[in-house]
């Protein structure tokens, strides 16, 4: 098995509602995230988001490694749409990109098929992210990918799946709770690699507490906040996402305090 890698995504889906401090864009915000990040960190690439091909372009210029590109939202897209759009942006940049699949949120999907011919088709897209939510999209993903003549990473994006998707022979995740527990997400990888299963799913089970609180607000909101309590001073989400009540958060603050009980922070 390989060496777990780590990544640093200062632009991913979690981070585009935060707000750059005032008076700065959110190219120099970017830029200054890319600056720091390593000196509390040890990361192995920094992972940048976007829509599509000028995101793609400015992001590279600003010292981006590898993209994660996002389906276009809001208007329906045929597959050949998508394929031409992330054939275009790839193209457009000589970064490793990854796909991104999360229909829950733009409204269009990326099939399995699709994904396995764009990664065949063009060198560097090199793997996919799935947060559909579908676990048997998931599977899909890997097992049409597995046969190609070169090797693809197909990444939870669901928290919840990072371990079955190592199972399925996927490459791990890209998890929005790792702003939290980052040593209990790492550690899922990293006890499944050492074929301890039973650590691996305990580690898993335990991040699995705070979906309860996402009735309270947006997930990006929610893990703000409880980087926040942790005693980050990593600032709100950008209006309007930046909401949580009271109730809300002690029912955060006692999930941190059970993870924390369990030494899996």
């Amino acid at each position: 098995m390989k060496k777990r890698r780590s990544i640093l995504a200062p632009q991913g889906s979690t981070e585009p509602r935060k707000a750059p401090p005032r008076g700065r864009s959110d190219e120099a915000f970017f830029v200054q995230l890319l600056e720091i990040a390593p000196e509390g960190a040890a990361a192995d690439a920094q992972l940048g988001g976007g829509l599509g091909l000028i995101p793609a372009v400015v992001l590279q210029a600003l010292g981006a490694d590898a993209l994660s590109i996002v389906t276009p939202y809001f208007a329906a897209a045929s597959q050949k749409e998508l394929y031409d759009h992330y054939t275009a942006v790839a193209k457009a940049v000589d970064l490793p990109i990854i796909l991104y699949n999360i229909p829950p949120r733009t409204g269009n999907r990326l099939l399995p098929e699709t994904v396995r011919d764009l990664c065949r088709d063009v060198d560097n897209i090199i793997g996919a992210k799935d947060s559909s939510g579908d676990l048997e999209n998931l599977k899909a993903y890997i097992r049409l990918t597995r046969e190609l003549d070169k090797e693809v990473a197909i990444l939870a994006g669901n928290d919840g799946a990072i371990l079955t998707c190592l199972k399925e022979g996927g490459a791990g995740g890209i998890a929005g709770r790792a702003n939290i527990w980052p040593n209990a997400l790492a550690s899922i990888y990293d006890r499944f690699v050492a074929g301890d299963l039973e650590g691996a799913q305990q580690a898993q089970d335990a991040i699995a507490a705070l979906q309860t609180v996402f009735r309270f607000g947006n997930p990006n909101t929610i893990i703000k906040q409880a980087v926040a309590l942790l005693g980050y001073p990593v600032g709100k989400c950008r209006a309007p996402f930046h909401y949580v009540p009271e109730e809300g958060i002690a029912a955060l603050k006692q999930v941190l305090a059970e993870v924390a009980a369990k030494g899996l922070c």
